[in-house]
């Protein structure tokens, strides 16, 4: 964990602009939900929650690859905790076999930020609920205004929240044109955002990888943004349409 934390610290201070501060999330203005209620929701682990993730199937989770940026492909220094609604405790911790990062991945642009980790088998008999994962989308884009849900473990601003336990909240999805002008062009077509004009409800550090869902749908992957929360500063999420083909290449299943 302290490398990570070193590392995603040199690596925002080389970033050409501070509209690129946060490059992962925590939930501001939600709420408490049970895992049940997000039962892909995942937690990447070292020493302590680092960021979040998605089950898309039993051994594949989707998460940011400024996640796993600098681990070995084979050796990551993290492992996986799925089915508890608390970051350090309960549900199965699973080691990562592989880390399949994409390869177009860019710190500078933070363009094509996924990665897919590949688990090691797990007994799901184990987990105290029936497992459901997060589907893939099947159209490439998403109405403005639709109502989002985004979750993680991140810090919340509220020094009462307890953030070890899984937050959820609902933000609007943001035409493109609003984004592009909010963040001077610097949205890419494997980006979409999420947030409220007003701020007040974001995503910020703590949940990068994390699930941006409609209906169990998983139509995004924490990403970035510039501060959290901010009026006019929509949250950044990697489009998961966008790399449809690349995680069927990946993951062998069929989309």
């Amino acid at each position: 964990m302290m490398f990570l934390l070193t590392f995603l610290t040199l690596s925002v201070v080389g970033l050409s602009s501070a509209s690129l501060a946060r490059l992962d999330g925590r939930i501001v203005g939600g709420f408490a939900v049970d895992i049940k209620d997000v039962p892909f929701q995942v937690s990447l682990f070292s020493s302590n929650h680092f960021c979040g993730g998605s089950l898309i199937a039993k051994r594949f989770v989707l998460t940011a690859a400024h996640c796993t940026y600098g681990h070995d492909e084979f050796e990551p220094l993290f492992a996986v905790r799925i089915g508890s609604s608390v970051s350090d405790k309960g549900g199965l911790m699973v080691k990562v076999a592989r880390v399949h990062q994409h390869e177009k991945f860019d710190w500078n642009t933070i363009d094509y930020d996924f990665s897919i980790l590949e688990l090691e088998d797990y007994d799901l008999n184990a987990l105290s609920f029936e497992m459901q994962y997060a589907k893939l989308p099947t159209r490439s884009q998403v109405p403005d205004g639709t109502v989002l849900t985004v979750s993680g473990w991140g810090g919340t601003k509220n020094p009462s929240d307890d953030i070890r336990i899984l937050r959820a909240v609902h933000v609007p999805k943001v035409n493109e044109n609003v984004c592009e002008e909010a963040y001077k062009a610097r949205i890419t077509d494997r980006m979409l955002c999420a947030g409220l004009v007003e701020g007040g409800k974001d995503s910020c550090q703590g949940d990068s990888g994390g699930p941006l869902v409609r209906n169990r749908t998983l139509v995004g992957v924490v990403s970035w943004g510039s501060g959290c929360a901010q009026p006019n500063y929509p949250g950044v999420y990697a489009r998961v349409s966008s790399v449809l083909p690349w995680i069927a290449e990946k993951t062998g299943l069929s989309l």
